[in-house]
């Protein structure tokens, strides 16, 4: 694994804004940026970063068992217990997922570690499928990269094929698309979720979560009242659940994706029960709710609250170092995590984002920041294999 200093494309705004991509500057800030790249061997991509993602996928099915076995573990992650037994029912009917994306801390020389499962509602997936690729095609073609540089990335297919799944099962042909619209990075992940579902033969509706309607049988409907057999929603389970139509998606017949099992995978409380699960699984951290006991043993951790996003509210202490993020987050309660800071390239630090699938690790992104503790200003880097 190194950083290439690979130099921009000298029309890359051009060519990103031509496929829809706007925001490659984000809160004044670079976003995309390509001015350099991350080169990996496929022996690392394959074994520390592809078999890994797997196992630990595995592990968190295994990890739902438990969870959703145990009612007052569900409580201890401030999972409502209004909505217990809906999220059981949802497992054991096997409600199909469709994307995750784990972060990972890995540097090439040492094995992979989980800092988290971002279950529900990931971002930079267009990214990842697509812009980064592009990027890879013109770096070849221009002659800046060898012919036979390859990248980990099979994700856009395999999301088509997991919206044909939901195509051959579907009675209306309709697949209906939810997120907050004004939130630029929101909208563009959803409506490329959108594309994918329309290449996979459904008719789409993409509209924002403040025009959906119930109707009197509990169905979700869109704006011309048409009832929602399949609703993709870009918005967290967590906030759902607080708010007023969050006591429909108990009974509702719209299937919904991500479905709500998801809520104790996207939920930090997971990092504890898979470390309890598998103590000394060489791709997980020591981790353990912040009033167990055994957290004192953990000279350096980072603190997490269990439904923090973008680095909120985090606390990292390595050493005589601390840092801290401020954010809206914590009511809801902390775990600790063995403290492992990301590798350094420069004066940035790379978190690995590895996407899985409808099941499957299918591809990479890495996302840099100046901070060890990854946030909203990160950057966005492509990736490339040669050995």
């Amino acid at each position: 694994m190194k950083r290439i200093a690979i130099g921009e494309r000298p029309d890359w705004a051009q060519k990103l804004e031509a496929l829809d991509f706007t925001i490659h500057h984000m809160y004044g800030e670079l976003y995309w940026d390509e001015r350099h790249a991350y080169q990996f061997t496929l022996g690392q991509i394959e074994d520390d970063l592809e078999d890994p993602t797997n196992d630990i996928l595995q592990l968190c099915y295994k990890a739902v068992d438990c969870i959703c076995a145990d009612p007052a573990l569900m409580t201890r992650m401030a999972i409502p217990a209004v909505f217990h037994e809906a999220i059981q029912r949802s497992w054991k009917w096997s409600d199909r997922d469709i994307y995750g994306r784990f972060d990972l801390r890995y540097d090439g020389k040492s094995p992979a570690k989980l800092f988290e499962f971002n279950a529900d509602t990931p971002t930079s997936l267009f990214e990842s499928a697509v812009l980064q690729w592009e990027w890879l095609q013109d770096m070849k073609q221009s002659g800046r990269l060898n012919a036979d540089a390859d990248q980990f990335n099979s994700i856009h297919e395999k999301l088509i094929a997991a919206f044909q799944y939901f195509k051959n099962a579907s009675d209306s042909g309709v697949f209906h698309f939810g997120c907050i619209t004004d939130n630029e990075e929101d909208y563009l992940t959803t409506k490329y979720l959108a594309d994918v579902a329309f290449q996979a033969g459904f008719e789409v509706v993409l509209l924002d979560m403040g025009e959906i309607g119930i109707d009197p049988e509990n169905w979700f409907t869109d704006l011309e009242g048409r009832r929602m057999e399949n609703l993709f929603k870009l918005y967290p389970l967590e906030f759902m659940v607080y708010e007023d139509f969050g006591a429909h998606l108990i009974s509702t017949p719209t299937k919904i994706h991500e479905p709500l099992w998801k809520m104790t995978l996207s939920n930090k409380g997971l990092l504890p029960v898979l470390w309890e699960m598998a103590p000394n699984h060489p791709n997980l951290l020591p981790a353990y709710f912040a009033d167990d006991p055994q957290a004192l043993r953990l000279e350096n951790a980072v603190k997490k609250p269990l439904l923090s996003r973008e680095g909120a509210n985090v606390t990292l202490t390595s050493g005589e170092t601390i840092i801290e993020v401020d954010g809206e987050y914590g009511e809801e309660g902390y775990i600790l995590q063995e403290t492992c800071l990301l590798p350094q390239f420069g004066d940035d630090y790379a978190v690995i984002g590895s996407w899985v699938v409808a099941g499957e690790a299918c591809g990479i992104c890495i996302r840099e920041d100046k901070s060890p503790i990854t946030q909203n200003l990160s950057r966005f880097v492509p990736h490339f294999i040669m050995d």
